[in-house]
């Protein structure tokens, strides 16, 4: 197995990056979607987040009101904190079972993490980290046009996660997503040649390249 961490701010397009490297044989487990199902009804980080923030983040059906909890918290730094302190490990426990079931396969296992950089944790076993970049302004239109969020919203999540700077520093490799469609595709071809090149290696750390 060879482990990858993929990251990204919100907008860059580090989902349809993670796409296109499922489509060209790697295995993705998302923390995401993990956080998802840890907040489910019944799974681990449901009741402490219902205790923390209450009954008003809960939909009639009984689930969590993302939507709803997500106002909340890019409104109030320390609340974040608290969510990402009861949701993490949960999602940290479910994404490792995920990866030591790989361990034995010559797969490329790909972390698609969006707080790896915030992340305290390092990057244990990686053999390197790639970072979907596009300009701030790019990804905030983005994502004005693609879920039909405030401005106002985008920029607070923005605000929230690591800088554009910060995430270039913890690059491994720089996927840019500024461009085309087109464009794209190269620079995911490019990232896995460079994956190939772990592979080759054995798993073991590669150099730096942007």
């Amino acid at each position: 197995m060879v482990l990858v961490g993929l990251t990204g701010g919100i907008g860059s397009g580090k989902s349809t990056v993670a796409a296109m490297l499922r489509e060209r044989g790697a295995v993705v487990i998302d923390a995401d979607a993990v956080a998802h199902q840890v907040m489910e009804p019944g799974a681990g980080a449901y009741r402490a987040v219902v205790d923390r923030f209450g009954p008003e983040v809960v939909t009639p059906g009984g689930g969590i009101d993302r939507s709803r909890l997500a106002a909340v918290v890019f409104a109030d730094p320390d609340a974040l904190a608290d969510l990402n302190a009861i949701v993490h490990p949960a999602v940290r426990e479910v994404m490792t079972e995920r990866a030591r079931a790989e361990a034995s396969t010559n797969h490329v296992v790909v972390l698609e993490i969006p707080l790896l950089v915030e992340s305290d944790g390092g990057r244990p076993g990686m053999a390197g980290v790639i970072v979907v970049d596009c300009p701030v302004d790019v990804a905030v239109a983005r994502v004005i046009e693609q879920r039909g969020m405030e401005e106002e919203a985008v920029r607070a999540r923005v605000t929230a996660q690591a800088t554009r700077e910060q995430r270039l520093a913890a690059a491994d490799i720089v996927i840019d997503n500024s461009a085309t469609r087109d464009h794209l595709a190269t620079e995911v071809d490019r990232a896995w040649r460079w994956i190939e090149g772990a592979v080759a290696n054995g798993g073991g750390p590669l150099g730096t390249i942007a």
